[in-house]
């Protein structure tokens, strides 16, 4: 998931009112709805239980999701599984986290970059960091779902944009005392953590951690070369989830 051992969970304050940011919420929504009628939630008996469900899921993932392997073969369905795998979930978990961290940097992020080009901009930057993570592990057979790739991206996008937006945090080191932070402590302090866990990260199933840091790098680039220094917000009040590989 976007946060491993160090949790970040934060939430706009001292704003007057609410960005409006529709297309975040469509994403949220649009994503919640493909997991409640899929194998991964548990919830549809038309899957079956226990190994049959097992099963189910496998089948679900590789439809769905990108298999590194398949993916440089040049099959149309293979081709189109970048963009598939941003909506697909492999937990409750894993859904709920990144459902959290896209709410909370999500709704800022487009109402600054406006609905169009912001869901443009997820769908584009989620679809090349996944690319990006198969490339590098091309012979990969597992299946990399879920839409952390393009999360990270908007996390990029807002250190860029709101850099002094004051973020919410709970550190395990520190008992979990929820303590605030601004965006360009704790954001680069995340990218550090995934840039560890990447090299240290085994082969099969497990968190796409290079896939989080192609986001949040594609994020990041993005917003300072197409806003630079004339968007950011002086003392803006401020915000602030994967497994990518399923089995």
């Amino acid at each position: 998931m976007i946060s491993n051992w160090s949790a970040v969970a934060g939430r706009a304050a001292g704003v007057m009112r609410r960005p409006a940011a529709p297309m975040t919420y469509a994403l949220i929504g649009l994503c919640c709805l493909i997991f409640l009628i899929g194998p991964a939630a548990g919830l549809n008996p038309a899957y079956g239980s226990g190994e049959e469900l097992y099963a189910a899921q496998r089948a679900w993932f590789r439809r769905w999701g990108v298999v590194p392997a398949e993916l440089f073969e040049g099959a149309a369905r293979s081709a189109l599984t970048p963009a598939t795998a941003l909506f697909v979930h492999g937990s409750w978990v894993h859904l709920l986290g990144n459902m959290l961290f896209l709410h909370v940097f999500g709704v800022m992020t487009e109402e600054r970059m406006g609905r169009i080009e912001f869901t443009l901009f997820y769908l584009g930057c989620g679809c090349l960091a996944l690319l990006g993570y198969a490339g590098a592990n091309a012979d990969s057979p597992q299946s990399l779902v879920g839409a952390s790739g393009a999360i990270s991206a908007v996390l990029g996008a807002f250190l860029a944009l709101f850099p002094r937006a004051r973020v919410t945090s709970l550190l395990p080191f520190l008992f979990f005392l929820p303590l605030r932070f601004p965006a360009w402590v704790v954001l680069p302090f995340w990218a550090a953590l995934q840039w560890l866990a990447a090299g240290r990260a085994p082969d099969g199933p497990g968190v796409a951690y290079l896939a989080h840091l192609v986001g949040f790098g594609l994020g990041f680039a993005y917003a300072w070369a197409r806003y630079g220094r004339t968007t950011r917000v002086k003392d803006a009040p401020a915000p602030a989830p994967e497994g990518e590989n399923q089995p």
